[in-house]
């Protein structure tokens, strides 16, 4: 064998190695379930579904996702039982109110399934409940940057259409809003509802009854999308200043027509698919990072959306 052949031979199997580690090292039957508090209604959760999909492909372990179909946080914490109670390796979930979620979630731990929360929540609180860590938005910082952001561009009054507002961390972005505004909340908050019909309703009679109102903020494209159609009908598109969290469809398009200025990604594709891969890892090799990861949050404007806008509503 000549010295050009071995050295190929010798990278031919150094490139293998880590695949026929990582092979031997699987499990048979590892399983791990994503509990969400999101409603069947909220097309945004897609990212997250695609996100363990491809995460379970690549690490050969299951992902079954599991969720409240109306948003209920009560029902949202049975299934948290539920999902215990069935013996999974891992149970990744978010923590969309503290006071309704930590029992079941410590409950989980105590039984000794492993936990990492993620989207909702903080770091405090996951490690309150014993969770591995937390993958995720602060949402308070996110909003609370947004507000800078929205002041330096010379807003002074807004809209907030909130509407998961039985969620804390969805008041969290409305806050923080607010206060990086350095104006008061007060009733600039709206509950929205999550019909579609009724947001883009009440989006048009709040503006008509406050029609100094500078800025709108929305929540993600539940609130975005009849957002932008109230917007289309009152002639305030393009006039008026809009914001939103999240990334969808019809809010990339917003962005590149002008009618929203920014879209604050959390990066929801990285939020499910780093804890499947972190808690695979945890399980076969006994590696953990040091710290939670911060997904977001992250401005995107009409300057950066190529790769956006081929993925939205799949992995971004």
């Amino acid at each position: 064998m000549t010295s050009l052949t071995k050295k190929l031979a010798l990278a031919a199997v150094v490139a293998a190695s880590p695949l026929i580690a990582a092979t031997s090292a699987a499990a048979e039957g590892e399983k791990y379930i994503l509990v969400s508090h999101a409603p069947d209604s909220d097309s945004w959760w897609n990212t997250i579904k695609n996100g363990i999909a491809l995460a379970g492909d690549q690490m050969g372990v299951e992902v079954e996702y599991r969720n409240p179909p109306t948003g209920d946080l009560a029902d949202m914490a049975r299934i948290i039982d539920q999902a215990a109670a069935s013996g999974p390796n891992g149970i990744i979930t978010t923590l969309a109110d503290y006071d309704v979620l930590s029992g079941p979630i410590k409950s989980a731990v105590d039984s000794g399934i492993d936990v990492i929360i993620m989207n909702t929540g903080t770091p405090d609180q996951a490690r309150e409940v014993g969770a591995l860590m937390y993958v995720g938005q602060p949402e308070y910082d996110a909003g609370y940057a947004a507000g800078v952001r929205a002041k330096g561009d010379g807003i002074g009054s807004f809209l907030c259409v909130n509407h998961y507002i039985v969620q804390p961390s969805s008041q969290e972005r409305c806050q923080g809003f607010a206060d990086g505004l350095g104006i008061e909340l007060g009733d600039q908050m709206i509950d929205a509802g999550q019909d579609p019909a009724e947001i883009k309703n009440r989006v048009l009679a709040y503006l008509s009854a406050n029609p100094d109102t500078q800025a709108v903020l929305t929540l993600g494209p539940t609130s975005a999308d009849p957002t932008i159609l109230a917007l289309e009908e009152n002639g305030m598109a393009g006039d008026i200043y809009f914001g939103t969290f999240d990334l969808g469809g019809e809010i990339v398009k917003g962005i590149k027509s002008g009618v929203i200025q920014w879209g604050i990604d959390q990066q929801p594709f990285l939020q499910a698919y780093l804890p499947v891969v972190v808690m695979t890892n945890y399980h076969r090799y006994g590696v953990l990072p040091g710290n939670n990861i911060n997904s977001g949050p992250g401005f995107v404007t009409a300057d950066g959306l190529t790769k956006i806008e081929e993925f939205a509503g799949e992995y971004r």
